[in-house]
């Protein structure tokens, strides 16, 4: 597929980019260079492949990197099917993606670049890792991917919960190192979670907020800590909500309920987790209570449904039946 470049960001009247993260805060002058010529994303799944079409709707190019054929299949299926949809919707064009973004799937594509040879990511100054959310794979995936790229490019983890500090213990250029929590679908959620560790330099930050600028997201930046602030607390009720339904509280509709309509959230914490992967969830908290203590010990109905393959709407079964939408 051939590559397009993408125009830079706006520029300020002396010539440099003004960064402003969407809160209101001037960020300062960051060069045209700012790197977002071409994203590199290494793992084509949910989060991996939400992320390309992000980037290719707001007219990034991405090189996206899979361990083999099928997985790549598998990935590019996942993408085109995501720009299908979204152009079906009308959301691709300059009017949501900004003057440089594509008008149709097809044309969106032209801008990706598949394979499975993460040499071609010494072409990328920014990468963001997003491989599946597992500690030893994404340490080894950080330190093979930081070996082929150019010592000023970032390399940027989308892991949820995971400590950074110990995800890149072995990278070499820790200063480049940051965390770029999407959220999930990535095109729709409007919110990027940035993760600094105490080694991370102001212009891997910048860059960072540049690219969220870029994809139109807001963010909130945290520390590294278990579970950041979004996972954390989200995993609290989360699991206290799966608590509830495990001791007759509640049934999973009407705890959603209360939430929707008594707190106003968009949607409730069963339903978020038939969304998220139960999967995933129980994993987060398991890694949560081994850090942070046992108020984050999964409860027993959540191993069950996992142990049962009841994993929410990517299984078609989890609180709700998903295989009748």
């Amino acid at each position: 597929m051939a590559a397009s470049t993408a125009a830079p960001d706006p520029v300020a009247g002396d010539g440099s980019t003004r960064i402003d993260s969407g809160d209101g805060i001037d960020r300062g002058d960051l060069s045209v260079e700012v790197g977002l010529e071409r994203i590199g994303v290494v793992g084509g799944g949910t989060m991996g492949s939400g992320i390309v079409h992000a980037a290719l709707a707001a007219g990034i190019p991405v090189t996206l990197v899979e361990a083999d054929a099928a997985a790549l299949a598998r990935a590019e299926a996942l993408v085109r099917r995501s720009l299908a949809g979204a152009e079906a919707r009308g959301k691709l064009g300059a009017a949501v993606g900004g003057p440089d973004a594509p008008s149709t799937a097809e044309a969106a594509l032209e801008a990706l670049t598949l394979t499975t040879d993460r040499s071609t990511l010494a072409k990328a100054p920014f990468v963001i890792e997003a491989v599946p959310e597992i500690l030893e794979v994404k340490s080894g995936v950080l330190r093979d991917i930081e070996a082929h790229l150019p010592d000023d490019a970032v390399l940027a983890t989308n892991t949820s919960s995971l400590s950074l500090a110990t995800l890149g213990a072995g990278l070499r250029r820790p200063q480049r190192f940051v965390g770029t929590h999407f959220f999930n679908p990535v095109p729709v959620q409007l919110l990027l979670e940035l993760v600094r560790t105490s080694a991370t330099d102001a212009q891997t930050l910048d860059r960072a907020r540049a690219l969220a600028r870029r994809l139109r997201k807001e963010v909130v930046e945290v520390t590294d800590s278990p579970g950041f602030a979004t996972s954390r607390l989200g995993v609290a009720l989360g699991l206290e909500a799966t608590r509830m339904v495990q001791e007759g509280v509640a049934t999973p509709e009407d705890i959603d309920k209360a939430m929707v309509l008594g707190y106003r959230y968009p949607m409730g914490p069963c339903r978020l987790g038939d969304l998220v992967g139960h999967d995933v969830r129980l994993g987060i908290a398991e890694y949560l209570a081994s850090t942070l203590g046992p108020r984050f010990e999964p409860p027993q109905l959540l191993r069950d449904m996992v142990a049962r393959g009841d994993l929410g709407q990517k299984s078609g079964r989890g609180f709700y039946d998903w295989t009748k939408d």
